[in-house]
């Protein structure tokens, strides 16, 4: 089987707790969206590489070898610069919150070049290319390596995934979100987000301000007329799956040719950590998508490995396929 290419930034994630300090304890987790899916993949034994930059020095040297174990290709792995980009959030802790703080200026992949990953080489024996509107929130050079890679990925075939997952801290260069994303969106064929993300970073309006206190109903309708529209505007795309992700409860949706199907409704009262359940959902999807388990099959797995990374400390997910699948109701 062909692999998996996911292209971001390794972050590193410092969680501290209330005696962080007294205790001289800081816990460090590596993570990154899209070494998130990168992990969640490799760990369900489908073949991944993940391209990224860091310093060459034995800092990275033990991050390789770390991601190594995790069965994950690191030959696209670039190394220059100085340094590698992290955050602040502790355990438990909403990463769209105003409680993290970033620390990802001058890393090695923010000073990436556009012109320096040769994409054409890096995708070679791929068949899956995968990124999120995360990377072009960092700056306009990133924004054209992102072009560069969509546009090598789209003229060899493979099929593109974008997670719209929105970060307002990150967007802070001067670009308008919804004069960037689209030139993106145009070559994907799998796109994942939700209501409010599709609307701040595509423009595509959502009939509903908030979940607070709306029915399932409508927010399936409302989910649904976003999707519609967002085929419509991009007709590439081919498959759009949202998420829910409430107060007590968890569920998903996946359109594919303009019929819908919903998970079950999963109860999340085992939260540890929120971090990376976007992540681990996306993996879940490119998981159903590329073993051709149908959609149905496909957006209850994705939801069900969601709500399981809730009860996973750090950023990536060890499910086992036979957790995920006992997760999902007989129906």
């Amino acid at each position: 089987m062909k692999s998996v290419c996911c292209f971001g930034e390794l972050l590193l994630r410092y969680a501290p707790d209330r005696n962080w300090l007294k205790n001289a304890a800081l816990p460090l987790y590596i993570g990154g969206a899209e070494l998130n899916v990168a992990t969640a993949l490799a760990n369900w034994d489908l073949p991944v590489k993940y391209v990224t930059s860091l310093p060459d020095n034995y800092l990275a040297d033990d991050i390789i070898s770390e991601l190594n174990e995790r069965k994950i290709d690191t030959s696209g792995i670039r190394f220059e610069g100085n340094r590698i980009g992290g955050y602040f959030l502790p355990i438990g802790s909403e990463l769209k919150s105003k409680g993290v703080l970033y620390d990802r200026e001058h890393s090695s992949f923010s000073q990436l070049q556009p012109g320096q990953v040769d994409w054409r080489n890096i995708l070679e024996g791929c068949d899956w290319f995968h990124f999120s509107a995360i990377s072009p929130a960092l700056n306009s050079n990133i924004v054209s390596i992102c072009k560069e890679a969509v546009l090598a990925a789209a003229n060899m075939g493979l099929t593109i995934s974008l997670d719209l997952n929105y970060r307002n801290k990150l967007w802070n260069y001067g670009a308008d979100p919804v004069g960037i994303m689209p030139e993106l969106v145009q070559h994907c064929d799998v796109v994942m987000g939700n209501l409010w993300a599709t609307e701040s970073l595509l423009g595509i309006t959502s009939e509903i301000s908030n979940s607070n206190g709306k029915l399932k109903k409508d927010l399936l309708e409302a989910a649904a007329t976003s999707m519609r529209a967002l085929q419509r505007n991009y007709p590439r795309v081919k498959t759009v799956a949202y998420t829910y992700r409430l107060n007590n409860s968890y569920w998903a949706m996946l359109m594919e040719n303009d019929k819908v199907e919903a998970s079950p409704e999963f109860a999340t009262i085992d939260l540890v950590d929120r971090v990376g359940t976007g992540d681990c959902f996306m993996a879940g999807l490119i998981y159903g998508l590329k073993n051709k388990i149908g959609s149905k099959a496909t957006i209850d797995f994705a939801a069900a490995s969601a709500v399981g990374k809730l009860s996973e400390p750090g950023d990536s997910s060890r499910q086992s396929i036979k957790q995920i699948y006992n997760r999902i109701p007989v129906e």
